[in-house]
């Protein structure tokens, strides 16, 4: 486990919306702020948490404290400064059995590039959301595929993050004891990695002493990545922006890297 070392690329390991940590890749997110509204973007962040708020309670407790999974939905939201009686009203609505109800589904499909890409979608009409994501990887020539015909390139990963004011060093040594397999620094975050079994364990030993982390959820992390040109990229891009867009996409996940040359092309 060590630092990581500046960046000579550009990878795709993270997670949509931005607001829902986006492995520090800054210039990635003022690409994407740049095209939209900020209001628009923070009402469509608030739809999805709001989503992730009332399923987690519905398929467990309303008490963040013994469900691990609302737990860092309200993480989620309060890094989102979403309003206590808009979390509240959310959850309320999952615990007192509503009659709405979200089914999680996750779709594999190959972007621009060759890029493998995941998206896990929470939503209340399985064939309008298939729709709309077949279209977004339709429209920049990608395709979608069947369930795990891209999983293979990816591991199923715990991810817990702090901000970078925790001190790397004594976050390093207590997430050894707690049983992570990696630390590292991705921009202005501490980011501790384990397996998938060992998520609410380690955070909550982490918990315990560096206080309430940033974000902590399974990730899909690419095994390996595939390098892709401007045009590509580019294509990639919208490919992932029209897929934010979406009420139903909870979180995304890529295989990409990009060069800090054509980076700063696109963000130009």
């Amino acid at each position: 486990m060590a630092a990581d070392s500046p960046d000579v690329v550009w990878s795709g390991d993270f997670i949509l919306p931005p607001e829902w940590q986006m492995a520090g890749h800054s210039q990635f997110k003022n690409i994407m702020h740049r095209k939209g509204a900020q209001d628009k973007k923070r009402a469509k962040v608030f739809t999805k948490i709001i989503r992730e708020l009332t399923a987690a309670a519905k398929t467990g407790s309303a008490d963040p404290a013994t469900n691990p999974r609302l737990r860092a939905a309200v993480m989620a939201a309060k890094e989102a400064n979403m309003p206590r009686d808009t979390m509240e009203r959310a959850i309320k609505r999952g615990g007192g059995g509503d009659t709405e109800s979200y089914e999680e589904v996750r779709y594999e499909g190959y972007g621009p590039g060759g890029v493998a890409v995941i998206v896990e979608a929470l939503t209340d009409n399985r064939n309008r959301t298939a729709s709309e994501i077949r279209a977004a990887f339709t429209k920049v020539g990608g395709s979608l595929g069947e369930t795990n015909s891209v999983s293979f390139l990816f591991d199923r990963v715990g991810q817990i993050v702090f901000p970078d004011g925790v001190d790397f060093d004594a976050l390093f040594e207590v997430a050894v004891e707690a049983g992570a397999d990696d630390v590292e620094i991705q921009g202005d975050e501490r980011v501790v990695t384990c397996g998938p079994d060992s998520l609410n364990a380690v955070r909550d030993d982490l918990e315990r002493r560096f206080g309430a982390p940033r974000a902590a959820r399974l990730v899909w992390r690419p095994k390996t990545n595939t390098p892709i040109g401007r045009d590509d990229a580019e294509a990639l891009f919208k490919l992932l922006e029209n897929l934010e867009d979406s009420d139903d996409v909870q979180n995304v996940f890529a295989n990409f890297e990009v060069s800090d040359d054509i980076m700063a092309r696109l963000s130009a």
